[in-house]
């Protein structure tokens, strides 16, 4: 039984290989590292990619392939046979890729075994607790975390075929077509089945988040009475980008403490699907205690699960500059926060590098309304005082410029050029 089960899952391996897969030009992992017995650790919400991303990885290796969101291997309980049986399957394998390892119980034993034994080792997994808890402290240095999250902006125009280019950007009409490209990255998201196989993306994404709740979370931490976790999380998807409490929560919902409601939102962030930012602060515990901003991995959500019929163009920029942010090495509650000024007007990044905040962002999609740029450009000045930063940004929908307020600089960027610029640099400069 365990070796028609692995050589189902070689036949698996064989036919990913075969195909033409689009390069992940935003994620790389130097061959010195991927040579070395560290193991490597590749993380992300289900259908981000990372099977293919190893697979790409490995392609030109011999390499053994096990899945364990396969149900009859998790059957096998003698690690050891299948140990055994996976080197009668791939005698000449110099590494093995174990796919969503952690649906394996006692995991962590079995990989620690294994690369005590010199294995060279791939995995991936779709819960953030493979890093934060059961594999950090059992392989303390002895591993290479690898974050895949779905396609960025310029992965999607390579999936498309589209050319970025300068010379390419200055033909008006192609420059339409990345335009429509980005109105449809605002609303669809990158996830690769949507952006590459062109299905519907909301069929698609209703779906996978069903599945990634019942998946990830309800079966996974055996939750009984899944009805109120269900509902939070669509309600949810109804408020990106709005400020949350606890508190409010459970008030709301009528969980029975807010330490149910805490649990419920660590696990939301566990499998990557949410995440609470912090309001910015230079004492921590202020930071714990004020309320938290609501962002997702993915905007194509918004679209399939959020009550609202018409999505906020507003929120959405905002929440997909949120992910490039995080894209671009930016942890939330570590390096990027939201912020409030003491008049309570907001700023929607703080970017912190180097223990001193390096830039503000403030996201607004149409600046032509009476008062928007005179209204943002005051909280942005306001917050500089404040915060002693100087790198004042307005990402926008198609309106560039730079404008002197109060003897600072504020630099308007599209949100396209913001995308299209490599990571880190400043396009306006």
């Amino acid at each position: 039984m365990l070796r028609d089960i692995i050589l189902q899952n070689k036949a698996e391996r064989d036919e990913y290989l075969s195909k033409p897969f689009i390069s992940r030009e935003d994620v790389s992992l130097p061959s010195k590292l991927f040579e070395s017995k560290l193991i490597k650790v590749i993380t992300g919400a289900r259908r981000t990619g990372k099977s293919v991303f190893c697979f790409l990885l490995l392609k030109g290796r011999k390499f053994g392939y096990l899945n364990f969101d396969d149900t009859e291997l998790l059957q096998i309980k003698d690690t050891d046979e299948i140990i055994k049986t996976l080197h009668e399957i791939y005698p000449e394998a110099e590494y093995y890729f174990f796919d969503e390892i952690q649906n394996l119980p006692g995991w962590e034993l079995f990989v620690n075994k294994l690369q005590r034994r010199g294995y060279n080792l791939i995995l991936t997994g779709s819960n953030s607790k493979l890093l934060s808890g059961e594999l950090a402290s059992s392989l303390t240095g002895r591993y290479i975390p690898v974050e895949i999250m779905p396609f960025s902006f310029k992965e999607c125009l390579l999936a498309a075929g589209l050319d970025s280019g300068k010379e390419k950007m200055s033909l008006p009409e192609h420059r339409g077509m990345i335009q429509l490209a980005l109105e449809n990255y605002l609303t669809e998201g990158g996830y690769p089945e949507v952006v590459v196989n062109k299905v519907a993306a909301d069929k698609y994404l209703e779906t996978l988040f069903d599945a990634i709740l019942l998946k990830d979370i309800v079966k996974r931490y055996r939750i009984r009475k899944h009805d109120n976790l269900m509902e939070l999380a669509y309600y949810l998807m109804s408020n990106v980008c709005s400020e949350y409490s606890f508190t409010g929560i459970q008030e709301n919902f009528g969980f029975k403490s807010k330490t149910t409601v805490q649990k419920y939102m660590r696990y939301l962030e566990d499998v990557y699907l949410m995440f609470g930012l912090n309001r910015f602060s230079y004492k921590v515990k202020e930071q714990v205690n004020t309320k938290k901003k609501l962002y997702i991995l993915d905007n194509g959500f918004v679209k399939a699960k959020a009550f609202k019929f018409s999505p906020d163009k507003g929120h959405l920029l905002e929440n997909a500059v949120f992910v490039e942010l995080m894209r671009r090495g930016y942890e939330p509650n570590k390096d990027l926060f939201y912020h409030k000024n003491a008049d309570n007007t907001e700023i929607d990044f703080v970017v912190r590098e180097n223990r001193k905040i390096s830039c503000l962002y403030q996201c607004v999609y149409d600046v032509t309304g009476l008062g928007v740029k005179n209204r943002e450009e005051k909280s942005l000045i306001k917050a500089s005082n404040e915060l002693d930063c100087k790198d004042l940004i307005i990402l926008t929908r198609d309106y560039d410029a730079i404008k002197k307020v109060e003897g600072k600089t504020i630099n308007y960027v599209s949100f396209l050029i913001w995308l299209l610029s490599p990571n880190n640099s400043r396009p306006y400069s």
